[in-house]
């Protein structure tokens, strides 16, 4: 589907989306995965972990909030959100070019993104972000196929409004980063030997119970090591040291991280086929079924079937909100 100039489409929160979408742009050694829960043990089984990306239902802050303390950007990249729909893109571009790690490789469209607007403020950094043609294409690419166009269709008052926020260690301190804020967010410091992740978990869980029941859509993604490589780099050490000293317990593990890096490939796999199906256009489809069922002569039969639910679902919902009240 094609996108109206300048514009930016809303994307799901999904980990095959945005590891499609970093690539994308060009970063490898890169994955993102999707933490259920903020535990000790998947944080385990998914180091090193780079960045989380929050993602929660945004509501308007009461005057009396005291404001956040804001961390010294100068060694910070930090983009403000200037434009719709772009919270998604924004969230994961702040942290990508704030990582210092090995592993990552940003590709040749951030690092020119990055070295062009280093030295603006946050502000134009934003602006260039939501002009720039290559990462916002990408973006619409993954854009929801609808049978009307919904490209900058602002949400009404009485829809939900979802906000993307990153969160990740940067000079030894932890860092929010929210396009919606004046600048970086510094959440203090990481005591030596202390997992940052374990600093980040209260802040999280403490933002998700400000929503006191009444809210329990939240997405949590984490920035990871692509797993192949890891498998990878491990299978190595392994094979080296079962050539000098084979053991049955080294023949176990060489056996294990093999199928663990099947799984992963299968995985990689059906993770594409799904986001080809994202993005395929469902309509031509949709239009020669209704020409079949009209020439079957079903087609009145299957509108008034599915006006029939449509009305019991309405009918449904506004007892449901009768009852509520």
């Amino acid at each position: 589907m094609a996108s109206t100039h300048g514009e930016w489409c809303t994307i799901e929160s999904d980990p095959a989306v945005f590891t499609e979408l970093i690539r994308d742009f060009g970063v490898t050694g890169m994955q993102v995965e999707e933490l259920y829960m903020l535990d000790e043990s998947l944080f385990e089984q998914l180091r090193p972990i780079h960045g989380l990306i929050f993602l929660f239902k945004w509501e308007q802050e009461g005057p009396k909030k005291s404001p956040p303390k804001l961390a010294d950007s100068k060694n910070i990249y930090f983009a403000k959100q200037v434009i719709h729909n772009a919270c998604a893109t924004q969230a994961i571009v702040n942290i990508l070019l704030n990582v210092e790690h090995n592993d990552l490789k940003l590709g040749e469209t951030l690092v020119s993104f990055k070295e062009f607007s280093n030295g603006f403020d946050p502000l134009l950094r934003g602006q260039c972000l939501s002009n720039c043609e290559v990462i916002r294409n990408v973006h619409n690419s993954f854009a929801r196929n609808e049978l009307f166009e919904t490209f900058g269709r602002k949400a009404e008052k009485e829809e939900d409004v979802f906000h993307f926020v990153g969160y990740l260690p940067i000079n030894g301190r932890l860092i929010e980063l929210d396009g919606l804020a004046e600048g970086p967010i510094d959440h203090g410091e990481i005591p030596a030997g202390r997992d940052w992740l374990h600093i980040a978990t209260p802040i999280i869980e403490n933002r998700m119970n400000t929503y006191s029941g009444r809210e329990i859509r939240f997405t949590l993604l984490a920035l990871i090591t692509d797993r192949k490589m890891v498998y990878s780099k491990q299978l190595a050490e392994l094979q080296a040291q079962y050539q000098s000293m084979p053991t049955d317990d080294i023949s176990q593990q060489i056996a294990q991280l093999n199928g663990l890096m099947q799984d992963e490939v299968e995985k990689e796999r059906l993770s594409k086929v799904e986001n080809i199906r994202r993005k395929h256009n469902f309509l031509p489809l949709i239009i020669e079924l209704f020409k079949v069922f009209a020439e079957s002569g079903n087609l009145k039969l299957l509108y008034d079937e599915a006006s029939k639910k449509g009305q019991e679902r309405e009918r449904r919902n506004k007892r449901l909100k009768t009852e509520a009240s």
